[in-house]
């Protein structure tokens, strides 16, 4: 009897640290968390656009629908747009560039009225239902950038989220207060950027299997007690 309380013994040890290590092992895919960090962004820093080749600027002209649309960066900084052609975005301030339509158009109508937004694109990669690449609208937040991804899943641990930058990991202020009232524009959040939602170290289902381990062990030692 003692030999099989021992052999339960060593299956129940072997199965915890197994857990252990599944809880130290984040779902693949998951970037891994550097040890670098960097100072948050200042305001002055976020008042570039800030857009990469392949983002997306959104324009709404309000009585031209011909003119509104999403118009894409190509690989040199340029939006094409209607009526005007190539405009350089590179280093440009979202005022800049409204500025800049609003002259342009200001020649062809009076009075124009429009609106810039610029689309960062931003990864939400580990435990979140859908992980991907997002065109998110700066002025979100991190709560509905989540529900972009169809929501954290059982096991997330979103009080230890990340936000990647290059590899790096950056310092900003992820606190639920934050995320739930600053868009990601306040909190620092640049495209290419990566949001990630680590495993929580403990999940339901290593509860679960170490119940599991638990009732083998108390049958085991029932059944040869007898």
């Amino acid at each position: 009897m003692s030999r099989t309380l021992a052999a339960a013994a060593v299956v129940a040890l072997v199965a915890l640290s197994a857990a252990g290590l599944r809880a130290q092992n984040p779902t693949s895919g998951q970037s891994p968390a550097p040890s670098a960090a960097q100072p948050a962004p200042s305001a002055d820093s976020l008042s570039p656009l800030a857009v990469r080749p392949g983002d997306v600027v959104r324009i709404v002209v309000w009585g031209h629908q011909e003119l509104s649309g999403e118009f894409p960066i190509d690989e040199n900084y340029d939006l094409l747009y209607p009526l005007i052609g190539e405009i350089n975005v590179r280093n440009l301030s979202v005022a800049q560039l409204r500025e800049r339509l609003n002259t342009e158009l200001g020649q062809l109508f009076q009075r124009p009225f429009l609106t810039v937004t610029p689309l960062f694109r931003v990864a939400v990669l580990g435990e979140v239902l859908k992980p991907g690449l997002y065109p998110v609208d700066p002025t979100l937040t991190v709560v509905d950038l989540l529900a972009l991804a169809g929501g954290p899943t059982r096991d997330a641990n979103t009080k230890k989220m990340q936000l990647l930058r290059g590899g790096e990991s950056i310092h900003v202020s992820l606190e639920p207060g934050a995320i739930a009232r600053s868009t990601l524009r306040e909190l620092g959040v640049r495209s290419g950027d990566q949001l990630v939602v680590p495993r929580s170290s403990f999940t339901r289902e290593d509860w679960s299997l170490l119940i599991q381990i638990a009732s083998l062990v108390l049958l085991t030692y029932t059944v040869f007690r007898k």
